[in-house]
């Protein structure tokens, strides 16, 4: 199944750059170079080609496809207990790098890519999210550091 062809996805996708735009003013760079990835391209590059598909594939793939087999953390609601649990754990995996504020935001994301996770059966379309995510975050918002 082509994500893009699902409405839900759409909007997942669209989300991206209506959250980037709302933190603008919170959480930009006080100088702003929009040309720092030619500068310093392995922050970004790491952060969307390399970062989610391993995450994706340990948090995905693995944990929440091993929740997912225990009957009762796979159910047909909106969010699973299993995806709960997967981004829970995936929240809190990023403390080592990142303050309690941002860990907490990182919880929302992950339960979109959890719930696409199970709606098309695979790590596709998690993993784009992640990425196109990623693009957008750390591009906007870390310049590079």
């Amino acid at each position: 199944m082509n994500p893009f062809s699902d409405r839900q996805f759409q909007l997942a996708w669209l989300a991206g750059p209506a959250t980037w735009l709302a933190l603008w003013p919170w959480l930009a760079p006080a100088y702003f170079n929009p040309a720092w990835p030619l500068q310093h391209p392995l922050p970004l590059l790491l952060a969307v080609l390399v970062y989610p598909p391993l995450e994706e594939i340990l948090f995905r793939g693995w944990l929440q496809q091993s929740l997912m087999s225990r009957p009762k953390l796979h159910t047909h609601w909106l969010l699973s207990p299993a995806n709960l649990i997967a981004s829970l754990l995936f929240a809190a995996a990023h403390l080592w790098r990142h303050n309690l504020l941002l860990v907490m935001a990182v919880f929302l994301p992950s339960l979109i890519f959890g719930y696409f996770y199970e709606r098309h059966r695979g790590l596709c379309s998690p993993i784009l999210l992640h990425g196109w995510y990623n693009l957008g975050f750390v591009y906007c918002f870390t310049a590079g550091n």
